[in-house]
């Protein structure tokens, strides 16, 4: 009996390993931006829910801090203008004349408030039940990254390759603005979003970028725009 059970438990290892690598070779995260700032009174329920969707495998949230609220009193440390900018870029495609915080854009198509979970939670369902369109692979040698990728559909557009870094999570105290007194935990800080190539689908990619330091690394390939995330993937 003791060797029966021993098999059977060799057996089902065996079979949730092939399951697993399975999963994995068909896995397509999906790509949450949120904009926000340490000086919008509104943002910290955004942040924490960020925070929850850290902890899923199936998401990649991006917290990228925008600098158009430092003037109320409190400059926000992770802000950038680059993010700004992009996130004025994604209004534009849209036709919108506005940004605000707190916002997410779920696979670079979809807008919605950031602290609206129930909201955000439907888009990365409908987002990630759809079959994936890019076999991207990411593998890192020292401070270097290779990054392969081939089309699995008949898909053939021209995609921007970006290399993203992040922080995975810092406190902050913040001492003045609308936020004064408190202590909010930021997840996912981007702290770099470069565009590091092109890629045509026709042909498979393989390109080489650099990478140094130990935070992660995520590569996004998407539509010019910015418009549609087509494929990303993640290395901790």
């Amino acid at each position: 009996m003791r060797k029966m059970l021993t098999f059977l438990a060799a057996a089902v290892t065996i079979w949730g390993s092939a399951h697993a690598a399975t999963a994995q070779s068909v896995d397509h995260p999906v790509v949450v931006e949120l904009y926000t700032s340490q000086g919008c009174s509104s943002c910290p329920p955004a942040d924490a829910f960020l925070g929850q969707l850290a902890m899923r495998s199936d998401v990649i949230p991006l917290a990228l801090h925008v600098d158009y609220w430092d003037y109320i009193g409190w400059k926000d440390q992770f802000a950038s203008p680059k993010y700004t900018k992009r996130q004025h870029s994604y209004a534009q495609e849209a036709g919108r004349r506005t940004v605000y915080t707190p916002q997410m854009i779920v696979q670079g198509q979809e807008h919605v408030v950031g602290n609206h979970p129930k909201n955000v939670n439907a888009l990365i369902s409908q987002h990630g039940e759809k079959p994936a369109e890019v076999d991207l692979n990411l593998t890192r040698s020292g401070n270097q990254v290779t990054i392969s990728a081939e089309a699995l559909g008949q898909d053939r557009s021209r995609l921007m390759v970006q290399l993203v870094r992040y922080t995975p999570e810092e406190m902050v105290d913040i001492r003045s603005g609308e936020n004064a007194g408190r202590s909010i935990e930021y997840h996912n800080i981007v702290t770099s979003w470069e565009r590091v190539g092109d890629w045509d689908m026709r042909k498979p990619l393989s390109l080489k970028a650099k990478a140094a330091g130990d935070d992660p690394i995520v590569v996004i390939l998407q539509e010019r725009g910015p418009g549609r995330i087509v494929a990303a993937a993640r290395l901790r």
